[in-house]
């Protein structure tokens, strides 16, 4: 038993190694190598469509936007169902594109802060609030629709907007100062807090977080197998205790914490053939 435990945690420290190239292989997928851009093709992940790169829509944007006419999209609800109801946040740690950057940007060798667990509730009031309420009452025009103060749409659409303009000599519009001051503010924060929008706003986070517990694939955390050595805390990225976040809102399964005996990745049909043989 020693020994097979032993080889599953060699298994999923490799498939954590790994976990980078999986997001440049998806960051590939997003950024339209093919130059089809499908904007009527909802993505799953958090990648803004006003990117020229970018190669289907994001998810939130349709939410927000569809909020502001007052249309239920059905299409873009269904693939965030079921991306979460397979895969829950693993979709955020190792396919979306601005939890990547956030990645890259994190390992810069700064102190990174932890911050309160409670804190990542606000998604969802983001979610509640930018996305779909302040949409559907007012309009994409309110100065607090989702869309103009997002650092993605920012910094994914924005940003190459001017740099286009400034290149073919067009008049340059530029974003609004609310736009430049959350993209600076996020920008700084990437280097001290491991993935601080994602933590504290992400509203497509809040939603597969809320997937976790019914995902197809999950985290089991062994308390047979833990001997208390803090391995696993230590190597969460977000310095979290992973028999706390095995099926939290908050983790993205970045599967670091699988290095340690005590934590592996399985699947529904696991869970269910333990349950009927305990």
């Amino acid at each position: 038993m020693v020994s097979m435990a032993k080889e599953k945690s060699s298994r999923m420290a490799r498939l954590a190694r790994g976990r980078v190239w999986v997001q440049a292989a998806f960051l590939l997928a997003w950024l339209d190598p093919l130059m089809i851009r499908m904007h009527t093709i909802c993505g799953p992940v958090f990648h803004c469509y006003s990117c020229p790169w970018a190669t289907f829509a994001c998810p939130i944007g349709v939410l927000a936007n569809f909020s502001a006419f007052g249309i239920v999209p059905f299409a873009a609800i269904g693939t965030l169902l079921v991306a979460g109801a397979v895969f829950g946040s693993f979709v955020c740690g190792w396919a979306c594109p601005f939890g990547f950057l956030q990645d890259v940007v994190g390992w810069i060798p700064t102190r990174k802060f932890p911050l309160p667990a409670w804190l990542s509730g606000f998604r969802y009031v983001v979610l509640a609030v930018f996305v779909l309420a302040i949409p559907f009452v007012w309009g994409e025009g309110h100065p607090l629709f989702f869309c103009r103060l997002c650092p993605a749409g920012a910094l994914e659409g924005a940003v190459p907007n001017v740099a286009r303009l400034a290149i073919t000599g067009q008049p340059i519009v530029w974003p609004t100062a609310t736009k430049w001051i959350i993209l600076a503010v996020f920008g700084l924060a990437m280097l001290f807090v491991w993935r601080p929008w994602c933590t504290l706003f992400c509203p497509l986070g809040a939603i597969y977080g809320l997937l976790n517990h019914v995902s197809i694939f999950f985290l089991r955390f062994h308390r047979d197998s833990c001997r208390d050595c803090e391995l696993c805390r230590n190597l969460c990225l977000d310095r979290g205790r992973p028999e706390q976040r095995i099926d939290s809102m908050r983790c993205v399964r970045c599967l670091a914490c699988t290095k340690c005996r005590a934590v592996t990745v399985e699947t529904v049909l696991t869970r269910l053939d333990k349950d009927a043989s305990g």
